[in-house]
């Protein structure tokens, strides 16, 4: 099947919305046997002091699991789509706690970033996603 944005976006999405590192695996597999190179890594904290440090989780978890390539464009696509994902949570979550997942996916040249995140105070939680995509030089 040839890349889209559609379905690499969707992959990201299933990656963030795994429930144990069992169910990521299984999903990640799923997705290599599709051509679709994934990655996820949990965070958890308050939003505005966290926006930097989860760009930096994305970024290393996308190049730990061969998603991208240590190269400038690479990382800053990442970087640019984790930032596109927050963007979109920023004015639910300002000011609260966050925790949740990153979901990373990867096909030809289309790459996602899904972020799954409750939001809360105290047992009020909220629940939202935000979904960046860049597209990438061909490995």
């Amino acid at each position: 099947m040839p890349a889209t944005s559609r379905r690499v976006a969707g992959a990201a999405v299933r990656m963030a919305i795994t429930e144990s590192r069992e169910e990521e695996g299984r999903v990640k597999r799923e997705l290599a046997s599709q051509n679709i190179r994934a990655a996820a890594v949990d965070y958890g904290g308050e939003f505005a002091t966290s926006v930097n440090k989860i760009v930096e989780r994305a970024v290393v978890a996308a190049k730990r699991e061969g998603v991208i390539r240590e190269t400038h464009v690479d990382e800053g696509a990442v970087a640019g789509a984790t930032r596109e994902a927050l963007s979109q949570l920023m004015m639910k979550a300002m000011g609260l706690n966050i925790g949740g997942k990153i979901g990373i996916a990867r096909q030809g040249e289309h790459i996602a970033v899904a972020v799954f995140f409750g939001i809360g105070l105290l047992h009020l939680d909220e629940v939202a996603i935000g979904l960046g995509h860049r597209a990438l030089p061909q490995d």
